[in-house]
């Protein structure tokens, strides 16, 4: 009982403090992802920052996967790799 007790604090920790941790990683990464079109061909930037707005809008509302996913497909429109931008998510 006393080892789920401990369970359930600790991921009521890691709860609490994941939105905080989530809204920088799309802060971080979609000004990564603009700063990488700012220097691409005009056309693989629009449509990459077409998905960075969408991304944004996304987490936005708290729907990091869903963000996520935008930015990968900016990531993959500018062809770069999402990992190499963002060392946090290559750290998980």
């Amino acid at each position: 009982m006393r080892n789920l007790l401990i369970a359930a604090a600790t991921a009521g920790l890691f709860i609490v403090s994941a939105p905080a941790s989530a809204d920088e990683s799309c802060s971080a990464t979609s000004s990564q992802l603009r700063s990488v079109a700012a220097t691409a061909d005009a056309a693989a930037a629009k449509k990459a920052l077409g998905f960075v707005s969408i991304g944004e809008k996304l987490c936005d509302q708290g729907a990091d996967r869903a963000a996520g996913k935008k930015f990968a497909a900016a990531a993959k429109a500018l062809n770069v790799d999402l990992a190499s931008l963002t060392p946090a998510a290559a750290a998980k």
